[in-house]
């Protein structure tokens, strides 16, 4: 009656709600802490809340479809064209579309041993044969083995990572996406990319645009604080744009969300003020690490990732810090024993580390 290979799909699991915590434990909403979804601590930028505001009437008017200013003012921060960018509903619709143009019960994907789940669960809506490489982080030899054994029609290459917060070298990426077929699709997805000031790691969409079988994924949902307006894109060049083109549904973002994107990117000190955060209190969690021996992932993101031996467990730690009002989230359907913390305001880094060292001690 449905389509079989739904059968096959996990449900994605999102990030557990502030609504939930106040429903099952009874902490009053102001007094949870949720550290798991990689939103920005800041909230979104002010001068994208006055857009908001400002455009609310028109609510009830369709967005400009063409998505003309948005993607000009893309355009001129990439240095790319304007018909080189495609908008979605978040950089996971983008995905979406990908699949659709590449994908059926044939077809393979390959992609490292932990990453983002959105790309197996498009997968298995098409089918298609999932392969993954040895390790999470993204290692040019474990990719071109199996690029050459499989010819993969979608290669992935998610940098930074999500949900480890390693990232793979420029030249490492560059070095898979030569290795690729010209027939395979490489999506390169940077949802993090703001926050790398590493220029061995820092990748440019001009950068890729060199490569004619490659896609650059960006989102305002990190840095930029518009998780709630869902709000992400893609460049690549024309010759895959016609195609992503055919898939896209009409007015696939709101008026609202357009208009918060294109002030978001005027407001450049507010995104300075995020990465300055950000690299601040990464420190305190690096240092908190080092401190009780946990081992940890040098992060080029606004999350970290804590790794525990038994007999601790991620699920126990994840769950008793929710029974006090903090979300944080478990990494143990990924197969691993650790924990993803978004990087918070220094009061609730600080109530986060102490709660923690408490079940440190167990």
């Amino acid at each position: 009656m449905f389509n079989k290979y739904l059968e096959k799909i996990k449900t994605y699991e999102a990030g557990k709600p502030i609504e939930l915590v106040v429903r099952e434990f009874g902490i009053k909403p102001e007094n949870v802490i949720k550290l798991a979804s990689n939103e920005n601590p800041l909230g979104a930028s002010p001068k994208a809340v006055e857009a908001i505001v400002q455009n609310a009437k028109k609510a009830s008017i369709y967005p400009d479809d063409s998505m003309y200013e948005l993607k000009e003012k893309l355009a001129k921060r990439f240095d790319v064209k304007s018909k080189e960018i495609i908008i979605g509903a978040g950089s996971d619709q983008v995905l979406e579309f990908i699949s659709h143009i590449k994908l059926n019960s044939n077809a393979k994907i390959l992609r490292s041993a932990v990453t983002f789940a959105m790309y197996d669960i498009y997968a298995k809506q098409f089918g298609a044969k999932i392969i993954k490489t040895p390790s999470y982080e993204h290692k040019v030899d474990e990719f071109i083995l199996l690029i050459k054994q499989e010819k993969p029609d979608i290669i992935y290459i998610c940098t930074p990572n999500n949900p480890t917060g390693d990232a793979t070298k420029k030249e490492d990426v560059f070095q898979i996406i030569e290795a690729a077929p010209k027939e395979s699709l490489v999506v390169v997805d940077c949802a993090y990319m703001e926050y790398v000031q590493d220029k061995e790691y820092k990748i440019s969409p001009k950068e890729l645009l060199e490569f004619e079988n490659t896609i650059y994924l960006g989102t305002f949902s990190k840095a930029y604080g518009l998780g709630g307006m869902r709000v992400g894109y893609g460049i690549a060049n024309e010759k895959i744009m016609h195609y992503l083109y055919k898939v896209r549904p009409p007015f696939n973002i709101t008026t609202l969300s357009l208009a918060a994107a294109i002030a978001a990117l005027d407001d450049e000190a507010f995104l300075q003020e995020t990465l300055a955060l950000n690299k601040k209190e990464m420190k305190r969690y690096e240092a908190f690490a080092k401190e009780n021996n946990i081992a940890f992932q040098k992060s080029f993101t606004n999350f970290i990732t804590y790794f525990f031996h038994l007999p601790l467990q991620s699920s126990q730690i994840a769950n008793n810090l929710m029974k006090k009002g903090i979300i944080v989230r478990d990494l143990s359907s990924y197969n691993l024993n650790a924990i993803r913390i978004t990087i918070g305001l220094p009061k609730q880094n600080e109530k986060v580390l102490q709660e923690l060292k408490k079940e440190l001690k167990g």
